[in-house]
Parts: C-alpha cells; structure tokens; sequence
C-alpha cells in the first residue's frame, strides 16, 4: 500500500523525466533537476501504531509525506499484535510488529479514530506507550490520538491539541495538560500533536521541515500535489470546538 509513499523523491523525478523524455527532442538542452537531499543527521525510525477503528487518513496522509522523505527515516507500522489492523473506514493495514518485538523508535505517532474511546482504557497500550516514550525524541499524535496520549500522561505540562468535533473529550482525559482549541498543530518540543485528521499531513510535512529542511518538506508537498498549510495557527475548523 505504501509502495509510493516508500519511492525517493529523486526516483520520482528520475521516473518523470523518462516519461517526459520522447516528447521531447535529443538535441534540445533540458534543464536537470536537483532534489535536494536531506541532511546528515543520522537515521531515524518512525512507528505510527495501529489499533482497532483507527482513522484511515491520520495513518496514510502523514505515511506518503514520511515515506517520502526516503534513506535516512524508516517507517513503520506497529500494533498490540502484528498483523492485520482493521481502519474506521473499514480497509485493513498490516501492522508489521507487535508491541513485544517493536524495534526502537525515535518517533511514535498515534492516530486518531473511533476505536480511541476503546483504547482509552487499554492499559497495555498506555504502558507500552508510557515506556517507549522515553527513549523516543519525539511522541506525536493525529486527531483524537492525543486524548490517548493525554491518557498515559505523555502530554503533561505540555501544549496540545486534537480534533475540534471531539476537543472537550480530550481535555478531560488531560487536566494537565496545556490544551489549545485554535491550532491546526501545535509543536512543543519533544511533543507534537495536530488537530482533526487531515491536519496530520500539515503536521508531518512541518516535522520533515524541521528535522530534515523546508526545501525537502517543500518537494514532497510539491510532488504529492499537496496544498501545505504552514500555519500552525491556521485553524478552519476552530469553529466546530465544543
């Protein structure tokens, strides 16, 4: 499923030039683009978990703009047990470990979706989260996967937000935490939460700005034909906060 999202953006490009190449004349000088390249700074591994009724959108939108970022991060799906996980939407996708066998991560990102009210009360996830949240740099969340996070405390004395239809539920499963209604994410350090579901994406493209440089961020948007909105506090949607 993530056969795309997994190409270079240089594989992209290279591909698109051979498309390109007999409508176009030999002897004809064309310009050569030159993807930019992300910086050295080490490799990172990403887990986005997965469990029952997770949103569709919160996992795919935020996997095509990291998937594109290419050799230097790793993706990877992670659930309570690997294997197939079935979406809100209804389409599965396969979680390739389970919570026991999950190598490190550097980043964790937790969707949102129906299945969070269930989750809320899962301790083993709570756990699991509470201990890999340690030694990740960053825990990030898509929708109402903060109130999950808020729920194993990971977003305590922290700024944060979630999805607007459901904010009130997510406040209440965080009184310490610093919850703000107008934001379409809010980055606070080692803490990076969105709000409702394709506010993910914007989020993502955001963190591949900061670790990795704007100008790769600006080419996946570009590549995916993404319309990226890179103001945090641009919320449309505040209106529907209750």
């Amino acid at each position: 499923m993530f056969a795309c999202a997994r190409r270079s953006i240089a594989l992209y490009c290279l591909a698109l030039c051979v498309l390109l190449s007999s409508a176009v004349r030999a002897d004809d000088p064309q310009p050569q683009a030159q993807p930019a390249k992300p910086a050295d700074k080490g490799s990172r591994t990403l887990g986005i978990v997965l469990y029952q009724g997770f949103e569709l959108l919160d996992v795919c939108g935020p996997a095509e703009m990291f998937g594109n970022v290419g050799g230097p991060l790793k993706l990877v799906m992670v659930a309570q047990h690997a294997g197939d996980v079935k979406s809100s939407q209804g389409p599965s996708m396969k979680a390739e470990f389970g919570f026991d066998d999950c190598p490190p991560l550097d980043i964790i990102l937790v969707p949102g979706g129906f299945g969070t009210l269930r989750e809320l009360n899962n301790e083993a996830f709570l756990n699991w989260l509470r201990e890999r949240a340690k030694t990740a740099e960053i825990v990030t969340s898509v929708c109402t996967g903060s109130a999950i996070l808020a729920k194993a405390g990971l977003l305590d004395g922290h700024r944060a937000t979630s999805n607007k239809v459901y904010f009130q539920g997510a406040v209440k499963q965080g009184p310490k935490v610093n919850w703000v209604k107008e934001a379409r994410w809010v980055d606070d350090g080692d803490r990076v939460t969105s709000s409702g579901v394709s506010a993910g994406i914007d989020m993502a493209l955001h963190l591949i700005a900061r670790l990795y440089g704007e100008p790769i961020a600006e080419q996946i948007a570009a590549s995916t034909e993404y319309v990226w909105n890179r103001d945090p506090s641009d919320d449309p949607f505040v209106k529907f906060a209750k």
